[in-house]
């Protein structure tokens, strides 16, 4: 049982069952597995109790009403993206300030605008959330996927776009498929489960297969076009050639950042034409390919190359053996994407590159890869679109439509001209706020190895003019990027007088692939130690001290705060640890745990175990040790990362902190009917303002 703790502040007991077990020589004890099953009556009223606890905390905090307030001005500037264009139509999403959720959107060719999807429309309760949707190469049909409670289940629809009548659907068990239209708009491939009762128990969520569907028929009649065979974990997706010919379809098991790739051609006349292996995972490199519409293969590839290059090939004879290289690899840059660019008289290659995390984008000629010339950007952000008309859209054809961000700059969008050369903002974010002066910079510390790491600081100053509040977060795995994005917290953080910083973490992406490597399996301590040398230089330059210290991740970044505040409590004032990874032992046995075993290790082997035994947070937690204040949020509908990892993480923490906790909270806010991943507006709004008070009590920022 934990301690009684002052009559202000007391934690619900739990009970501390005496379970530990030898694993490979190690003796690994795991007092709190009972909190692992969520029907169990004692997690029901642990839990229970936990709400009460941390609402009763969390209400108390002063300037909640300035953080909402702040966050829904802020949230309020809304969003716009780059249109898709099939057919003349143009098809984007937009968010109005008061909306709760983008609104999918298509223009006519005459220029006139329609709603085509608004999910509160068709759920009022704020429930419901769309996925991902892909318009017919014709532009007269549109598949859409949504989900419901969190559940990212991605029941896949298809709509008539002219009418706007249900065509088909729903089809289940799609989540995480793409959609391939093929011409004409009567078949599409897509990704979609086998049913729950022909695969084993506990893999319900994998087993996925490519199949090949007609419009308005049986789902359970489609075509089986691949997937047999292949490990149960495997992620696919599919691309089909604009003339219909080539299927191409890439798949990897779980994460692993190594891919096979298959290439069929549609021309033979079968359903399931027989496929051609390009690439296997067991060669060890990624690899992103489609049949452009010149009629070679484009193949994106670590191969030789942890910044990526693009090699091409006749998919005829797809072979690595055959590829020519196009672009080289870049020593500072990583290649992020290639479009096609035809103005009606000379094609281009619209390229995009990162170079430390910001986008760059140039034009290069698609016959030897020459570079012609760059696009002018506004300013250091991240380009989160890029598209041109398609070949069935006359106007306009010499327009290059970029999406655009920062930290400072909601989503909206920009128009380069190939014409005249220049860039210029065709349309804002829709809703008008009084955004905070903030200086955004890129700086540059060592971490505890001696490598270089930079990292982004937001501050009102520019430069450390007293110690200040400091808000860091940080993601650090899945070789993912933290870009410059629109950021409402930092903003508001910001402008309160505090200080916010993101660090590029080595295990991600922001310097290509060897960067990934270096932050992974036995070198994931990298990410944890570059996260400290941030904190300390934070410190050292004079922007912040330990006192005013607080850090925030979530997901995988809820394991980089977990090990952070295990690690060094005594260089953090205060953490949110959000939908986190914590019990890095058990991790596999949960949701879909078992395909990050690439990034991370498994516990089944010897050697990895320790590996994870080294940092995993619910398992370094030290009796009698000061830890800072605690707030961990969860989401019951999460089928990405189990909220068991958090009320074990919690209920250690609370017996073993020696932290007063009225002064050093350790709290476990939950959600339920919210998932991992896409919520409304207002939820958005509510959990910042519980995060954002939580840390701003503990770090002395005053937000009145």
């Amino acid at each position: 049982m934990t301690d009684v703790q002052p009559a202000n502040l007391t934690y619900p007991r739990a009970q501390r069952e005496d379970i530990v077990e030898d694993l490979h020589g190690h003796r690994v004890a795991d007092p709190y597995r009972w909190l692992e099953d969520p029907t169990d009556p004692r997690t029901e009223a642990w839990s229970a109790q936990q709400d009460v606890l941390a609402r009763e905390k969390l209400e108390s905090l002063p300037g909640r009403d300035a953080i909402t307030e702040r966050m829904r001005s802020l949230l309020s500037a809304g969003s716009v993206s780059v249109p898709q264009w099939r057919g003349g139509r143009a098809f984007f999403t937009r968010r109005e300030a008061d909306q709760e959720f983008a609104v999918l959107t298509v223009r006519e060719p005459d220029g006139t605008e329609r709603v085509l999807l608004d999910v509160t429309a068709l759920d009022p309760s704020g429930l419901t959330t769309l996925d991902t949707w892909s318009p017919s190469l014709e532009g007269d049909l549109l598949a859409y996927q949504v989900s419901v409670g969190g559940d990212e289940e991605s029941l896949l629809h298809v709509m008539d776009v002219t009418t706007g009548e249900l065509v088909e659907g729903p089809i289940d068990r799609c989540r995480y498929s793409s959609i391939s239209w093929l011409p004409g708009g009567e078949e599409f491939f897509y990704i979609r489960r086998l049913a729950p009762e022909l695969v084993p128990e506990g893999e319900e969520q994998f087993h996925r297969r490519v199949w090949r569907h007609r419009v308005g028929g049986d789902p359970e009649q489609d075509v089986l076009v691949h997937g047999e065979g292949q490990d149960h974990t495997f992620y696919y997706g599919t691309t089909v050639s604009r003339d219909g010919r080539w299927l191409v379809i890439e798949g990897s098991p779980g994460t692993a950042r190594r891919d096979s790739v298959w290439i069929a051609d549609l021309s033979t006349g079968e359903a399931a034409p027989p496929l051609r292996q390009i690439v296997d995972t067991t060669d060890g490199y990624r690899v992103s390919s489609w049949v452009e519409r010149d009629g070679r293969l484009y193949v994106m590839t670590t191969l030789d190359a942890p910044r990526w290059r693009l090699c091409v090939a006749d998919p005829r004879r797809p072979e690595p053996e055959h590829w020519t290289e196009l672009l080289a690899e870049e020593p500072d840059s990583v290649l992020e994407a290639v479009r096609w660019f035809d103005d009606g008289a000379d094609p281009l290659l619209a390229v995009l590159r990162t170079r430390h995390a910001v986008s760059e984008l140039s034009l290069h000629r698609p016959s030897d890869g020459a570079r012609v010339g760059d696009v002018p950007l506004p300013g250091t952000g991240q380009i989160i679109g890029l598209t041109t008309v398609d070949e069935r859209t006359e106007h306009d054809r010499d327009r290059l439509w970029i999406g655009w961000t920062d930290f400072a700059t909601p989503p909206c969008v920009h128009v380069h001209s190939r014409a005249t050369g220049e860039t210029a903002l065709e349309r804002s974010a829709p809703g008008a706020v009084d955004l905070p002066r903030v200086r955004t910079q890129q700086i540059t510390y060592t971490s505890s190895d001696g490598t270089p790491v930079r990292m982004f600081l937001i501050s009102s100053t520019g430069a450390p003019d007293r110690p200040r509040p400091a808000l860091m977060t940080g993601y650090g795995g899945f070789s993912l990027s933290r870009e410059p994005g629109y950021a409402p917290t930092a903003l508001a953080w910001v402008a309160a007088g505090g200080v916010w910083a993101l660090p590029s973490l080595r295990g991600g992406g922001e310097e290509g692939e060897d960067w990934h490597l270096a932050g992974m399996r036995e070198r994931k301590q990298n990410t944890f130690d570059d996260f400290h040398a941030a904190a300390a230089h934070l410190v050292e330059q004079g922007w912040t001290t330990p006192e005013q210290l607080a850090i925030t991740g979530g997901s995988n970044g809820g394991l980089l705060v977990g090990a952070a505040l295990t690690q060094r409590p005594d260089l953090y004032r205060a953490v949110v640890c959000s939908a986190p990874l914590l019990d890095m032992v058990r991790y596999e046995r949960f949701l879909l745990g078992r395909t990050w075993n690439e990034e991370y290790g498994t516990a089944d082997d010897p050697e990895e175990l320790g590996w994870l035994l080294s940092y995993s947070p619910y398992h370094n937690v030290t009796k009698h040790t000061e830890y800072p204040s605690v707030l961990f949020t969860v989401f019951e509908s999460d089928t990405r990362v189990d909220p068991n990892h958090a009320r074990k993480m919690c209920a250690e923490l609370q017996q073993a902190t020696a932290s007063d906790p009225a002064q050093r909270p350790v709290l476990l806010r939950r959600e339920t009917e919210v998932g991992h991943s896409a919520r409304s507006v207002s939820r958005t709004v509510g959990l910042a303002t519980d995060q954002l008070a939580f840390l701003a009590e503990a770090t002395g920022l005053a937000v009145d």
